[in-house]
């Protein structure tokens, strides 16, 4: 089968068009991830370029995975292989350990997840309070991504705070480079410093790079379209995919303003837009297309469906948030039981994670399994925390937040006033703590029982790391749990379940390290170096379970449902009570945008009278949004406006629908 079939003429002029840069505007559900993996097959295909020149990059993992599964499909046997399918961040890592030397890192160098970069910017800020790291943190995350480095953040700081921010932030650096480590920022941020400074590097990855496919394009931030830009070079050799109708995520540093940069870097910029929508029904992309245009927008595009008109769209009232989470809870109860569906094929969405209190409380009563998206990181748990650290410190022994980590869990002998003496070792000698372990000068310093357990820990690191490249990484993942004893330290140190359930996820982890280790030929070191990137939460596949999915507007993107309750839309929650005017609110209309085209074919909009507050109860005023949508499409349910003669006429044919369900089924037990 041709790339070409079945593509609409749009997605078509998409796929061939390569005359230079290209903008692919895609609506909702208008098939974007089509074009790109199709436009990868033609470039391989038809026009005979070689997969290694073609790169790919989205923002998830997840997103990246089902796009190289895509690929493969269409791209059978060996030629495929050689294709770049990344984010931004494995891209940016894979630039980076290539080029490790031009910027004085080793090859080996780690990779810090937010809390142990968090450690260290706490020990720079002497024990600040929660709320103060995180506003130092992110700080220096956006000065990063506006490609600011310390010096030039210290000369823009403007009050005492910024400049004692700007100063911490010329400390974290310098303390990141002596443990050879990088954080996310500087995942993006230093391949674009190399390439600014290094013309023959620059021009050497834009010889092997030599098209570039952008998913989510509005949602990338300075420093990625920085990278991008560079990358493409003069001739614009990329395909940007992107919809400014779905820039939802400014809060993290994405600028929407970057779809308008396009035609100023390139005048020669083609635009194409999608506008055929895949998804969801007429009266679903009617009200969608209605509220967006109070938007100011960068193109006009007004998306249709050939998929039918789909179900009355509803305005749910209700008396309190209570009230509101019972209702849902027993509407798809009996939407379900009516039709015949799966609760997999309902989500509930809202603005903030407090909303799902409540709404799983209802779920609960009502027995309805239900999945809540944004829980905690895998990587985030204690147990997969410790067995990362060992494999950052067998790939990079100058990372000493992992040497800390490792040497103390499980607990070997290695007490606090022994790494304190080490530390001050270190520091007054400039080295790390696995070199300092090693100096004469430090070891004559100690006695022997406070020696031989930190020299057995280093040595046995040294081992591991000497075999790391040569040997399987499922067998020596396998030997490091045998040596460190971490199975049996969790029965000793937790309750029966909890080890069971930690031990559990520590196995599910190495046999997927293994796993990976296996099916793309990677050894410990280079797994542990990509280990910090890799979500697997992302990896599991939660697609066959059977559950209502409840979720936050920002985690549902790129999700789509038969049936969508979209509930609290109400001023301040939906828009945030911070976001009531200028570009914020309009980010939140995107938001609603984004919550309306999710539906495929059910949609039900919920507000409250009031809502619990601090104890007390407040009125609440429904959304601004609500008056903003197409009133011919919407039947008002609850509250004064309610039709009794249409809520009665509906009540009764909703009883009969179900006296008829019940008495087919007690005809087939009888027979």
């Amino acid at each position: 089968m041709s790339c070409l079939a079945d593509l609409n003429p749009q997605q078509r002029a998409a796929v061939r068009y390569l005359d230079g840069p290209l903008l692919v505007l895609a609506g909702a559900g208008s098939g974007k991830t089509r074009v790109i993996t199709r436009k990868i097959a033609y470039l391989i295909q038809d026009c005979g370029m070689q997969a290694r020149h073609v790169a790919a990059i989205t923002f998830t993992n997840k997103a990246a995975r089902e796009m190289r599964e895509r690929v493969s499909e269409l791209l059978p046997g060996r030629v495929g292989q050689g294709l770049t399918v990344s984010t931004f961040h494995s891209l940016g890592l894979h630039i980076l350990r290539a080029e490790a030397r031009h910027l004085a890192y080793k090859p080996r160098f780690s990779v810090l997840d937010a809390a142990d970069a968090g450690g260290i910017l706490a020990d720079i800020l002497k024990n600040p309070d929660k709320s103060g790291l995180r506003q130092a943190a992110s700080v220096i995350s956006n000065w990063k991504n506006a490609l600011l480095g310390p010096a030039e953040a210290l000369s823009t700081a403007g009050d005492e705070g910024q400049q004692r921010i700007a100063l911490a932030y010329q400390a974290y650096a310098d303390a990141l480079r002596a443990y050879q480590a990088m954080d996310f920022d500087d995942l993006i941020r230093l391949p674009v410093e190399l390439f600014r400074q290094q013309a023959e590097v620059l021009s050497a990855w834009q010889g092997r790079l030599r098209h570039l496919l952008v998913d989510e394009y509005q949602d990338t931030n300075g420093a990625q379209y920085e990278l991008m830009r560079l990358l493409a070079g003069p001739m614009g050799r990329f395909t940007a995919v992107g919809d400014d109708d779905q820039a939802i995520y400014a809060w993290r540093g994405a600028d929407v303003e970057n779809l308008r940069r396009l035609g100023l870097d390139w005048p020669q910029l083609k635009t194409i837009p999608l506008t055929q929508n895949y998804r969801s029904s007429q009266r679903i992309l009617k009200v969608a297309n209605r509220i967006i245009r109070h938007n100011p927008r960068l193109h006009e595009k007004n998306l249709w469906s050939e998929l039918g008109p789909g179900d009355p769209i509803e305005i749910l009232q209700c008396r309190d948030d209570r009230h509101e989470a019972e209702t849902v809870a027993m509407r798809i109860s009996a939407h379900k039981f009516e039709h015949r569906t799966r609760y997999a094929d309902y989500a509930v969405l809202y603005r903030g994670n407090h909303q799902a209190r409540l709404m799983e409380e209802a779920m609960r009563e009502a027995r309805i399994p239900y999945q809540l998206s944004g829980g905690r990181s895998f990587f985030d748990r204690a147990e997969i925390k410790d067995l990362s650290a060992y494999l950052r410190l067998i790939a990079n022994q100058d990372d000493d937040p992992a040497f800390i980590r490792a040497a103390t869990t499980p607990r070997r002998g290695i007490g606090a006033a022994t790494l304190e003496r080490l530390g001050e070792h270190a520091g007054n000698r400039q080295v790390s703590l696995f070199a300092g372990v090693f100096d004469l000068g430090f070891q004559s310093q100690l006695p022997d029982r406070q020696l031989e357990p930190l020299v057995a820990f280093a040595d046995f690191v040294n081992r591991l790391a000497f075999r790391a490249e040569k040997e399987p990484a499922g067998r020596l993942l396998e030997e490091l749990l045998a040596a460190i004893r971490y199975e049996e330290w969790l029965y000793d140190s937790e309750d029966v379940r909890d080890a069971r359930a930690k031990w559990e996820n520590v196995r599910e982890f190495t046999d997927w390290l293994a796993r990976k280790g296996e099916e793309d030929d990677r050894n410990l070191i280079e797994l542990a170096q990509t280990v910090s990137l890799m979500n697997l939460l992302e990896g599991r596949d939660d697609t066959d379970q059977d559950a209502v999915r409840l979720s936050t507007l920002h985690a549902a993107k790129g999700l789509e449902f038969a049936h969508v309750f979209l509930i609290g839309v109400e001023e301040e929650i939906l828009p945030h009570r911070e976001c009531l005017e200028g570009v914020r609110l309009e980010e939140e209309r995107r938001l609603m945008y984004v919550g309306i085209t999710r539906a495929r074919r059910g949609l039900v909009i919920s507000h409250c009278a009031k809502r619990r507050k601090g104890g007390g109860t407040v009125r609440c005023e429904p959304s601004r949004f609500l008056t903003e949508l197409d009133g011919s499409e919407i039947r008002r349910v609850g509250g004064e406006e309610e039709d009794p003669a249409a809520a009665k006429a509906e009540g009764k044919r909703r009883l009969a629908a179900l006296k008829a369900m019940l008495s087919s089924q007690s005809g087939k037990d009888t027979a």
